[in-house]
């Protein structure tokens, strides 16, 4: 950060938490499941929880054919979420299973865990129970992230990251496969299951 700007001018567009968890099952092919959950405080379209999670990321199909979930208290933030953010990240981008999910109004959240060690996330929907855990938590470490090597490739972002050492992604008790491998996240190598806490993103000024 430039001391001598101590204030980004950019627009903020939304601020909250966004977790993931990300399973290949060989480490040097693709991703075969994906986690993400949204825990937002404030936005344009004001606050809200969205947890989608595709266990067939690259299938065309929903329930009851494949674990492909969104749960979402709040559809027009679920909207502007996955059409202005999610589907730009990486690990998301271009996904069938994205565009075909099944969706369910949240009943419930309850959060587990303090973040010293653990962190669960469990929502109910209807029939459904969808849990994302975090396991074995590291240390924390903060983040300033320009636009041009951010996710979206438009938007800075900060945020706070603790890395898991394990993760469990389940639908009704069935737990998906695969397992955690490693990137290159800032210049350091790291889990591909995070908490992402105290998150705001911002589009530059000018």
């Amino acid at each position: 950060m430039d001391p001598t700007k101590p204030r980004n001018p950019g627009k903020v567009e939304w601020s909250g938490e966004n977790p993931g968890i990300y399973f290949k099952e060989d480490p040097d092919g693709d991703w075969t499941a994906l986690g993400i959950f949204f825990r937002v405080v404030l936005s344009p379209h004001g606050a809200g929880t969205t947890m989608i999670v595709l266990e067939k990321p690259d299938e065309e199909a929903g329930l009851p054919d494949a674990n492909n979930i969104c749960l979402t208290d709040n559809e027009e933030l679920t909207e502007y979420l996955i059409s202005d953010y999610m589907s730009k990240f990486p690990s998301f981008r271009g996904r069938k299973g994205l565009q075909h999910m099944s969706y369910r109004k949240i009943d419930d959240v309850t959060s587990r865990g303090d973040l010293r060690e653990y962190r669960t996330e469990s929502v109910i929907a209807g029939d459904l129970e969808v849990v994302m855990s975090w396991l074995d938590l590291q240390e924390p470490f903060a983040a300033e992230v320009a636009a041009e090597i951010g996710a979206t490739g438009e938007h800075d972002m900060y945020s706070v990251f603790l890395e898991a050492k394990a993760a469990e992604i389940s639908v009704n008790g069935h737990y998906f496969s695969g397992q955690l491998t490693t990137r290159n996240f800032l210049g350091r190598e790291t889990s591909t299951a995070f908490m992402a806490i105290s998150e705001t993103w911002l589009t530059p000024a000018g």
